[in-house]
């Protein structure tokens, strides 16, 4: 029963930080149609930029603040002089731009850090461990969860509860009607790209303590995430919320109970769900 609870909770950790990728992947793949390999780049550049501001300020805070805006500026210089210039070209160019974005990034990244694996150290309460359901159980992976769990809250109140997320859902549907109302809709876009960007990093710097940094570290998550927006349905927020749940314990549970399989299982999961539902389990049907 135990061991069951520890498994439960990892897989709620993992559901958690997949989320946190796959939630700005759902607003710049699915909602803005911008196909982005470099999103999962963005999220091992917060890892590395949360390490050196650590080592620099010795604040986990600081650095889950600083590391996203640094790549919300990163996204938005993405988007304004590179991938706007190829998106009217189509999904094959803003595949190439970012596929090679994300070689030249990593590069980078080996050249500036290292290519060994750096260890990314908590202190305080959250490097401590507490009891719940009859384990113990470390501090950090609930935070990791409820990190997501507030993350989602405010992406949903921002996307459906505010003017702002009205016209960005508008924009998707019809950027030209929402463009003759006033609203400058590439701004928008260039905004949008960019708090995904952010969102990405965010959730490198959570990743950074609890995986180790390295640069393929986005090669790493970047299937999982898109398999979630998949399943879940292109622009869907709910979508990816559900399909992060099911995906994280099926990775969790995969192992212990499917040791062999266990990596083909989300791959399995994905065809089923697109043999029943193509456009996802919350997307728009066609």
């Amino acid at each position: 029963m135990k061991s069951t609870m520890i498994f439960f909770l990892h897989g709620l950790t993992y559901a958690g930080l997949l989320f946190l990728v796959s939630s700005g992947l759902t607003l710049v793949f699915g909602m803005m149609n911008v196909l982005n390999f470099a999103h999962a780049t963005f999220y091992m550049l917060g890892a590395y930029f949360s390490w050196t501001l650590l080592r620099t300020t010795d604040s986990f805070w600081l650095s889950l603040l600083a590391a996203p805006a640094l790549l919300f500026f990163i996204g938005v210089f993405v988007e304004r002089f590179l991938l706007r210039r190829v998106h009217v070209l189509g999904h094959v160019h803003e595949l190439l731009l970012t596929f090679g974005l994300a070689y030249v990034l990593t590069e980078s990244v080996k050249w500036i850090w290292g290519t060994n694996p750096l260890a990314v150290p908590i202190t305080g309460v959250l490097a401590q461990s507490v009891d719940l359901f009859g384990i113990t159980y470390p501090v950090y992976r609930l935070f990791v969860f409820s990190a997501a769990v507030l993350v989602g809250l405010l992406m949903a109140l921002v996307l459906y509860k505010t003017r702002v997320g009205i016209i960005i859902r508008g924009a998707v549907d019809d950027n030209d009607m929402v463009g003759a109302l006033g609203i400058n809709v590439p701004r928008l876009f260039m905004a949008t790209f960019g708090f995904g960007a952010a969102l990405s990093g965010f959730a490198g710097v959570i990743a950074g303590p609890l995986l180790t940094t390295y640069p393929g570290m986005g090669d790493a998550i970047l299937v999982d995430a898109f398999v979630v927006i998949v399943v879940g349905g292109l622009g869907s927020l709910g979508g990816a919320v559900l399909a992060s749940l099911i995906i994280g314990e099926l990775q969790s549970f995969g192992v212990l109970l499917f040791p062999k399989f266990s990596l083909a299982l989300i791959y399995l999961l994905m065809a089923v769900v697109l043999v029943v539902r193509p456009s996802g389990l919350f997307g728009r049907q066609p």
